[in-house]
């Protein structure tokens, strides 16, 4: 895993830690915390970074309020602590 991987996956539950309950975050939050300016390149990434926390069972990824798989799911997505 490269030092992007790791900090998506820490920008993941940092955000996540600081929202309530059950609030969740988009990956391009997490994309936009690890660079600011250049955020839209890192999208890819930033949903690696959710699929291996939901691998581990550390978040869920969401897509109309159901839980999906993010690599095989297709538009927005939303993560949550699991």
């Amino acid at each position: 895993m490269s030092d992007l991987d790791s900090r998506l996956e820490q920008a993941v539950l940092d955000l996540l830690e600081q929202r309530r309950p059950g609030a969740t975050i988009c990956p391009s939050d997490a994309a936009r915390a690890v660079a600011p300016e250049d955020w839209r390149p890192l999208m890819d990434a930033a949903r690696g970074a959710a699929a291996r926390l939901a691998d581990a069972g550390r978040v869920e990824v969401t897509q109309g309020g159901e839980v999906v798989d993010v690599r095989t799911a297709r538009g927005p997505v939303r993560i949550r602590r699991a």
